[in-house]
């Protein structure tokens, strides 16, 4: 039997005013945020479910219910960090996340290398194993006409021995 596990995580959030808008960690200046019970950071929502996925832990709202007061407005990637605790906890390293995110706008390519790092950072991992991009739909769909965001992340796991 391998050692290797491999999940996908995918995640989807609406755009509302008054909120800030937090993508991988990073605050990003904009008009608009993503609505949630937590942060609603999309993208490392994303990358928690392929991790969780991957260990047959579950997916986050089974981990971090959004009927629990304990994660109203907590930081994603505390979630994140809690994450790679139960990771490691079960014998399981990270080889390498990939995670897109979908979104008409902003553009977040001044912002991917600081979130490639936070995500690395609350793992425990290096920032070589995070790849962080982003793509517009061409104005279809919800996240082109700008009404949120989504986001997939794939995440390979060793289990160590």
């Amino acid at each position: 039997m391998t050692n290797l596990r491999i999940g996908h995580g995918y995640d989807v959030h609406r755009l509302a005013a008054g909120r800030k808008l937090i993508l991988g960690g990073v605050e990003i200046p904009w008009e608009r945020g993503l609505l949630g019970h937590s942060d609603a950071d999309v993208l490392v929502h994303a990358v928690m479910d392929a991790l969780t996925g991957a260990a047959r832990l579950g997916d986050i709202g089974k981990l971090f219910p959004d009927t629990d007061p304990a994660y109203a407005g907590i930081s994603s990637l505390k979630l994140l960090a809690e994450v790679g605790r139960l990771l490691a906890e079960r014998g399981f390293a990270v080889v390498n996340i990939d995670a897109v995110l979908l979104a008409q706008a902003p553009k977040i390519a001044p912002y991917k290398e600081r979130m490639a790092e936070n995500i690395a950072a609350a793992l425990g991992i290096s920032p070589e194993q995070v790849n962080v991009k982003a793509t517009t739909e061409e104005g279809l769909g919800f996240t082109g006409d700008g009404s949120g965001m989504a986001a997939h992340a794939a995440a390979l796991l060793e289990l160590l021995e």
